[in-house]
């Protein structure tokens, strides 16, 4: 889709919008049971469509209409729900029924708007809601223009169900690697660790320089900083020994960077190249698995922790074959894409 013009929109106030915000029933936890054919549960999260499971129906607990939009008071997020449902605490619901399923999927985008404002000890309740002020586009007379919110969100939908399709045809093909003649060999044998620099959001400098948090996204970057005192050079890998999820999760840094305390940084003890770093990536994965945020994966221990891996004819790591094979993958990646560019 081209980018969304808004030069010409209006802002509303949402009460004024949409006057009826409901609290539906509370549906306690103790009165939950999971059921495969049964109806959605929704609760207070971010994420599939704020759909926990479905559940049994609860004779005494009536369930909200479908075609209204849900948030959650905590950790707002705003959900079309196509179907009946029975919600947890504090969920609320803007009613919504009078228009289209694609209108109320571009309206809860709008409302998503405001959720910023309001952190997870700072509830989103209705009568908050209802003072908040959203942009929307308009129709000739300055009045929310619900058909071109509708049609607008179809070719949406229609483009994401094309892309899906096109997704489907693409050959797919699993080989299973043979690892019955892989051996162990102790990180600190293939790597000198050192533990990255601590540097808080306070003494940070803007700039271009990737700094390398705990997080399992955005190759580890979370931010960009123009402190230079311990930047390390590019073509390295990192690794986060701590974090509650991230613990274990590996990159290849191709620039210079700055690692947080969080994570540590793995200076090769032979020829690194890209591929053979993302061959490795996920064996850090699998070998940070025993730690977690209350148990962090240490400098000496990762030291001392082993990974598997393809030897050669003399018993060393096949550095060769792992750069030949990632690089196949990675040109296999690259004709999927093309061929799903060409489908489409």
């Amino acid at each position: 889709m081209t980018k969304i013009d808004m030069s010409g929109w209006k802002t509303f106030v949402v009460g004024e919008l949409f006057p009826s915000i409901v609290k539906p029933p509370v549906l306690h936890a103790r009165q939950v049971v999971e059921a495969d054919d049964g109806i959605h549960y929704v609760v207070r999260t971010k994420f599939n469509n704020g759909i926990k499971c479905r559940i049994r129906p609860v004779t005494d607990v009536a369930p909200s209409p479908a075609g209204v939009i849900t948030w959650g008071a905590e950790n707002a997020a705003f959900f079309y729900q196509a179907e009946e449902f029975l919600s947890g605490r504090d969920i609320y619901y803007v009613d919504t029924r009078a228009y289209s399923a694609t209108t109320c999927m571009f309206l809860a985008t709008c409302l998503q708007t405001v959720t910023h404002k309001y952190p997870y000890n700072y509830g989103l309740f209705p009568d908050m809601l209802k003072e908040e002020q959203i942009s929307l586009p308009v129709d000739a007379s300055g009045k929310p223009d619900w058909a071109y919110m509708d049609k607008y969100m179809s070719a949406v939908m229609r483009e994401s169900w094309t892309c899906l399709e096109n997704i489907k045809k693409v050959k797919k093909e699993f080989h299973q690697v043979n690892v019955s003649g892989w051996r162990q060999f102790s990180i600190g044998s293939l790597f000198r660790i050192e533990k990255g620099t601590r540097l808080t959001r306070a003494e940070m400098i803007d700039g271009d320089t990737p700094f390398i948090g705990a997080t399992l996204e955005n190759n580890g970057i979370t931010a960009r900083v123009g402190n230079i005192e311990h930047v390390h050079p590019g073509g390295l890998m990192t690794v986060a020994y701590n974090g509650q999820k991230a613990t274990g999760k590996a990159f290849y840094q191709p620039i210079s960077f700055w690692a947080s305390d969080d994570v540590n940084v793995l200076y090769p003890k032979f020829s690194l190249t890209e591929y053979i770093a993302l061959f490795l990536a996920p064996l850090f994965w699998e070998a940070g698995r025993p730690y977690s945020f209350g148990d962090k994966w240490s400098k000496d221990v990762m030291e001392n922790d082993c990974l598997i891996l393809p030897v050669n004819a003399s018993g060393k790591p096949d550095w060769d074959y792992m750069d030949k094979y990632m690089r196949t993958m990675m040109d296999n990646t690259k004709s999927d894409l093309s061929a799903m560019r060409s489908i489409g």
